[in-house]
C-alpha cells in the first residue's frame, strides 16, 4: 500500500504542477481513477511530507496499492533506455533515481553505487526531459561540520549542448530560489539548502503569526542555525509580524549568503562578508556564532518569543543550552526538528517533557510528529513547544 492524494478531476493538473516542483510525484505508478466519482488518485513519492503545504492539504490521503507505470513516452526514463541496453534497464528498474530536487535552474539526484556506472547516461536523460534545467548535480550525503551536501556535478547543459566531462570549472551553483513570494540567494554546494522543507517553513510561518495574535504585538525571533535564512523569509516578508531578529550559523559561507538575502529583504545594507555576531541594527543581531555560546550573553537571555531549532541530528543536545534565551512569563513557541530511530519517538517525548518548562496553559504537550522517513530506520520529526517560562 502507498500514499495517493485524492483530487477533483478539475483540480488534477494543478496539483501534478506542485508536486512535480517539489520532487513529490512518484512516477513509478500510474494516476489511477477514484472511488469517488469525478476524482483521480495520485501517487505520492515515499519522500513527501506526511503533511502537506497549504495549498494541498484540503485532499484527501488515501492508500492504495496503486499501479505500475509501464509507459516510456516523455518520461526520462525513455530517454536513458535510448542510450542503454534493454536488458540493464530492466535489470535495476528499482534503482533509476525517479526522486530528485530542483534548486533554482539546477537538480539534484541521488545515484545508488550499483547503477554509478550510468551515470553519465542517466545526467543526459534527465536533462533532456527537464529542459529548464542547466546543471544536474549527484548527491553523496551530508559531509563534515557544517553538515553541507556532497554535490558532484555529473551534467551541464551550454545552448543545445549537454556537457558530462570537466565539469567543475565551468559550472555556478549559486542560484536563487522562489519561495513564499520571497528570493532566497542560496549555493547548496557551501550552505545546506532543501526546498523540500518548504512545508515546514510555511508551518513555522504559521505558526508565528499564531503567535504573534496571543501575543498582540510583533515578535523577536531567534534562529540560531539560519543557514542563508530560508525559515526568516516568510516571517521578514510580512509586514508587522516580526520586530527583532537573532539569526547565526556556525558555517561562515551561510552567512556571507545570509547578508547577501537580508540586504534584499530588509532593504538595509549588511556586510558583503562573514563576520562575528553583532547587532548590525537595533532590531538586528546577525553573524558568525557557535549556537551553544548563545546563552553566555546575557544580552540575548530572556529576550525571544520564537526559537527556531532547525538541527535535527543534534536537537535534543542543543535544546537545554537555547531554553534560556526565551522570554520569561510570556507566552513562547519553540519549533524544532529531530532525527530519532522509530523505536526511540516514544522515549524521545519523555525526554523533550523532561528539558523543556511547563508548557502553555491550554496547549498540549510537546511531541514528536514524523514527516518523512530519512533512511530505513531513522524517521524526521518535528514538534511545537508552546511554553511560559517562569
Amino acid at each position: 500500500m502507498m500514499r495517493h492524494i485524492s483530487v477533483p478531476d478539475k483540480y488534477v493538473e494543478g496539483t501534478l504542477e506542485t508536486l512535480k516542483k517539489f520532487g513529490w510525484l512518484n512516477r513509478r505508478m500510474k494516476i489511477i481513477s477514484s472511488k469517488k466519482e469525478n476524482y483521480r488518485l495520485i501517487p505520492l513519492d515515499p519522500d513527501a511530507p506526511t503533511k502537506l503545504p497549504p495549498e494541498l492539504s484540503n485532499f484527501e490521503i488515501i492508500e492504495d496499492e496503486g499501479l505500475l507505470e509501464n509507459r516510456l513516452n516523455t518520461d526520462w526514463l525513455h530517454y536513458l533506455l535510448e542510450q542503454i541496453k534493454e536488458v540493464d534497464f530492466g535489470k535495476y528498474t528499482d534503482h533509476w533515481p525517479n526522486s530528485h530536487e530542483f534548486i533554482g535552474d539546477m537538480m539534484i539526484v541521488r545515484i545508488d553505487d550499483i547503477i554509478s556506472k550510468f551515470t553519465e547516461q542517466i545526467a543526459i536523460a534527465k536533462l533532456k526531459a527537464h529542459q529548464h534545467i542547466r546543471l544536474i548535480l549527484n548527491d553523496n550525503g551530508v559531509k563534515g561540520d557544517y553538515r553541507i551536501r556532497e554535490l558532484i556535478p555529473i551534467g551541464y547543459r551550454m545552448g543545445d549542448n549537454i556537457q558530462t566531462k570537466k565539469l567543475k570549472s565551468t559550472i555556478n551553483t549559486k542560484v536563487i530560489v522562489k519561495e513564499s513570494g520571497q528570493e532566497i540567494v542560496c549555493d547548496p554546494t557551501k550552505a545546506y539548502f532543501s526546498t523540500k522543507l518548504q512545508t515546514e517553513r510555511i508551518e513555522t510561518y504559521i505558526l508565528a503569526k499564531k503567535l504573534r495574535k496571543i501575543l498582540n504585538r510583533p515578535i523577536s525571533v531567534c534562529d540560531p542555525f539560519c543557514g542563508v535564512g530560508p525559515a526568516l523569509a516568510p516571517l521578514l516578508r510580512k509586514e508587522n509580524l516580526v520586530k527583532k531578529v537573532l539569526a547565526c550559523d556556525f558555517n561562515p559561507q551561510a552567512i556571507t549568503l545570509l547578508f547577501e538575502n537580508l540586504t534584499k529583504w530588509d532593504k538595509r545594507k549588511y556586510p558583503n562578508y562573514a563576520k562575528n555576531i553583532s547587532k548590525l541594527y537595533q532590531d538586528r543581531i546577525v553573524g558568525f556564532e557557535d549556537a551553544a555560546n548563545l546563552m553566555h550573553n546575557q544580552e540575548y537571555l530572556g529576550t525571544w518569543d520564537l526559537l527556531i531549532l532547525n538541527i535535527p541530528h543534534q536537537s535534543m543536545e542543543f535544546l537545554p543550552k537555547l531554553i534560556p534565551l526565551l522570554r520569561k512569563n510570556s507566552p513562547t513557541l519553540i519549533r524544532g526538528r529531530v532525527i530519532v530511530p522509530e523505536s526511540e519517538i516514544q522515549s524521545t517525548n519523555i525526554k523533550l517533557k523532561e528539558i523543556l518548562p511547563d508548557k502553555l496553559e491550554g496547549h498540549q504537550e510537546p511531541a514528536l510528529k514524523i514527516k518523512r522517513d530519512y533512511s530505513s530506520s531513522l524517521r524526521l520529526c518535528s514538534f511545537n513547544a508552546w511554553l511560559e517560562i517562569n
